[in-house]
């Protein structure tokens, strides 16, 4: 997806695919703050500013708007929603509960392409951070997380923890960008895999309560101890 550091996307590409890379460029912009909540968005200066036409990225706002982003206006656009730090902080602290057991319990069960496929996107993420990257950073990342559910088994689990990441919202997460906590918070896959492989369930939980913390500290803005 074009943000500021690319050129726009090319003909060839499909209107599917231009409508889904809109959808996850837009939704990495609301989540990190770059898009702040209350402001109304026109699919026309979106398109602009993301470099493609105005068609995908009406589409990709409609869509944004069915999983709680964003709310439609009329005859202006789109307005971002809000979340508020006590939701935030309901919405980690269910994340905990929820995650950090489902993953412990993956430790030394997961097959070794399982394990390749977690550590290509944990990669990716460490790349997005390097290359400061945000969109990239949260695509693969979401994917890195709700990859590990689908592999515990659980699709209830999965859905209930892709909607609670619809709905966060990282606001201090731009001002990361080429920092060391950024970097430190991506080492934190590659941490998890190694734990993961190694079979220690304990500090595999220990791990996760403590990256989704990250929400309220590091990504919101705050500095963590």
């Amino acid at each position: 997806m074009a943000n500021a550091n690319h050129g726009p996307l090319g003909s060839v590409v499909p209107a599917s695919s231009l409508r889904e890379q809109a959808e996850e460029a837009i939704a990495a912009a609301i989540v990190s703050g770059q898009m702040p909540p209350g402001e109304v968005f026109s699919a026309p200066s979106l398109a602009a500013r993301f470099g493609v036409s105005a068609t995908p990225v009406r589409e990709a706002m409609l869509n944004l708007s069915k999983r709680g982003m964003v709310d439609i206006v009329r005859n202006k656009g789109f307005r971002v929603t809000a979340v508020s730090e006590d939701e935030m902080r309901a919405i980690v602290d269910v994340r905990q509960l929820l995650e950090a057991p489902a993953v412990g319990r993956l430790a030394g069960v997961l097959s070794g392409a399982e394990l390749g496929r977690l550590r290509g996107l944990a990669e990716e993420i460490v790349r997005g951070a390097r290359d400061a990257d945000l969109a990239r950073y949260l695509q693969a990342d979401t994917t890195f997380h709700l990859t590990l559910l689908k592999l515990a088994g659980n699709m209830r689990l999965h859905n209930i923890v892709a909607d609670l990441r619809a709905q966060t919202r990282l606001t201090g997460l731009a001002e990361l960008v080429a920092t060391e906590e950024l970097r430190a918070s991506a080492r934190e896959h590659l941490e998890l895999l190694e734990l993961l492989e190694a079979g220690d369930a304990e500090e595999c939980e220990r791990l996760m309560v403590r990256h989704i913390g990250h929400v309220l500290g590091w990504w919101a803005g705050h500095r963590e101890a």
